[in-house]
This record gives structure tokens, sequence and C-alpha cells, in this order.
């Protein structure tokens, strides 16, 4: 998913002022970091969490493997390797103990969360990487985006023995790739981050897709986003990750909440921006933005899922644009790049955040 990384300039409010303005929910603070072991963590992409076996898992793409976390002692918990040089990149949590995750040269793998290996692996039948991932438990498939192959598509793979590929979507009016797909367990359907539409930076959308049929239905224009990272909140309402590439770009780093039963935008919060993934936690029902291009430098927003209002930025680490929760604990974990400055991540780090 994350294509660009660069520095900003402007002074970050400092964390006590951005806590005592904001309302006492959600995190608040960072409360620790655990060290990656392995080569200097430099590269990385998305996490998930595995509420039923309570690890986080992200994609480390310096140790080309799946980092396991636990998240009931916030401790390493050992590496799933043996991902091709290009992955792993999109990571999703399926059924009770698998990660699902995008590799190099148009394969999925399937993770044994429990037994710390691949048990499965897939070809899409791209030429490109497999990215973003979405899972969709009602017709068991995982939805896995091929968003470097020309012209991007997506493929439905069933979750059941054998993994067939059940289904594909093409998407030539993707002209800048394809980022983060969500199922909505509402009504059924699943919806796709496109950043550019028809060359046009500045018009992008949310593609509503028919798992069933394999059908694109609709597509709900979003303007100067650049969407990445969706998250589904509570009232059908839909958190888009306006990217960092929105920014380079030149627009103005937001968030953008999108209303799926009116397919329209009913909300734009300005306040943080520039963000890769997103993360809504039902347990504080708090959405999380790993704003890796926000004005001031990376940051995890915090925005009210029942409001929609923005609650705080909290200031993380180098190339921080990878974020999931634990619903259980209420804990929230980014992946921080290898940064000397900093002692607890000189070799690379996930901090946690918490407290209310």
């Amino acid at each position: 998913m994350r294509k660009l990384l660069f520095a900003t300039l402007a002074l970050a409010a400092p964390l006590a002022a951005l806590a005592a303005s904001a309302p006492n929910t959600g995190v608040t603070h960072r409360i620790s970091t655990i060290a990656i072991p392995g080569q200097p963590l430099k590269r990385f992409d998305i996490s998930a969490v595995s509420a039923a076996q309570g690890v986080y898992g992200f994609s480390d793409r310096s140790n080309h493997a799946v980092d396991l976390i636990d998240t009931r002692t916030d401790r390493y918990a050992g590496r799933v390797t043996g991902f091709s040089h290009g992955g792993p990149n999109g990571l999703v949590d399926v059924g009770e103990d698998q990660f699902w995750a995008g590799d190099g040269d148009s394969k999925l793998q399937v993770v044994d969360i429990r037994a710390h290996k691949i048990v499965a692996t897939i070809n899409t039948g791209g030429k490109r990487r497999v990215d973003e991932l979405a899972y969709d438990p009602h017709e068991q498939v995982v939805i896995a985006a091929n968003n470097g192959d020309d012209p991007p598509f997506i493929s439905f793979v069933s979750t059941k023995p054998g993994h067939r590929i059940v289904g594909k979507l093409s998407f030539p009016q993707a002209t800048d790739g394809l980022e983060q797909p969500v199922w909505n367990p509402d009504d059924g359907l699943v919806y796709l981050s496109i950043p550019v539409l028809d060359h046009r930076k500045a018009d992008g959308g949310i593609a509503v897709i028919d798992p069933r049929s394999h059908r694109l239905l609709h597509t709900i224009h979003v303007q100067e986003c650049m969407p990445a990272g969706l998250a589904l909140g509570s009232a059908d309402h839909l958190l888009v990750g306006c990217s960092d590439d929105a920014v380079a770009a030149g627009f103005a780093p937001r968030s953008l909440i999108v209303d799926l039963h009116a397919r329209k935008v009913v909300a734009k919060i300005p306040q943080v921006g520039g963000s890769d993934e997103v993360w809504y936690d039902s347990g504080s029902n708090d959405y999380y933005l790993a704003a890796v291009a926000n004005t001031g430098g990376p940051v995890l927003g915090v925005v009210d899922a029942k409001s929609n209002t923005w609650l705080r930025n909290l200031p993380s680490g180098d190339e921080a644009h990878s974020v999931a929760a634990d619903p259980h604990s209420g804990q929230v974990f980014v992946p921080v790049a290898a940064d000397g400055k900093v002692k607890e991540c000189a070799n690379g780090c996930v901090e946690v955040f918490g407290g209310k």
C-alpha cells in the first residue's frame, strides 16, 4: 500500500496540550514499545489483529515475514517467514486462527497463527504483487487486490479447502492502482478505495461491489483525497483516509466520513490526514489513523466514530503508516521504522498506545 514517505517541516503540537483539549476518550498516550528482532525494520506494511488468538500481526518487508505480538502481554511472539522480496503487503484476519497476506508475484499466503507457518499459497494469476485484502465471512471469500497490474484487478478467493478463485473484477478506470477493500455486514457489499479515476488526481472513488455476482454496482466519488485506508465504523459510516500521495499532490491533509446508505461524504476532518492504514475499534467506538504525512510529522489520529469528530493526534515515529487495535484491551499498535534517535526503536519497534 505504502508508496511515498517524506518529512514535513511544521512543528507538532505538544502531546499534553492535545490531550488536554480533547474529551477523555480513546487512547491518550504511548504506553510501551516492543522491539523487533532481525534485520533493521526499514520497510513494512499493513497490520491486523486476530481477536480470537489475541495476536497482533504486521507485514515486515525488511525480514520478509509476518511478525506476531501477543496483545495480552505486549511481547514479541514470533515470526512467520517464507515471503518473497516483494512482500508481505496487505494482511487480514480470517476465521479463528489465520492471517492471509499479500505477497509478490501475484501470490496470497495463508498463515497459521498458532503454528507460525504458511499453510497454503494461492496464485491470483496476475503479474505483480497482491496488496490489500478484505474478508467476507458470509460468502467465505477473501477479496485480494492486484494493485500494480494493468489494469488492476481484485480476486474473490474461497477460504474453503482448495482456495478456489471464484471470481475476478478488473478496474481499467483505476489509473493509479487500488487500495483498501472492506466488507460491510449490514448490506453484504464490498467497498474499495480507488485513489485516482481516469488519470485525474483530484477525482478518486470508493467502488461499491457485489461479492456474490462479482460486479461493480456504483462508485462514490471523493475529491482531492486519493483515498487509501478504509475503516467501517458504526451507523453505516466509513472512514476514508486521504493518503500521503494526496498531500504530495498538493491537497490539504484531511480525512472523510462517507455515509454508505446515502453514498456521499457527510463529514470532513481537517485536523488529521495524509494517512495510509486506518482502523475502527468497536470497543472504544473510535477510529485510528496512521497519518504518516500529517502536518508536523507522523501521528496516530483519533476520531470519535459516534460523532465523527476529531479527538486528538498523538505523535508516532518514522514511517508510521500502519495501525490496528485490539478490541478487548483497547490498545493500539503502530509499527515504527528503525530510528537511531529513539533508543527503544533503534532496530525498529511497535509502539503501543492506550490509556483513557
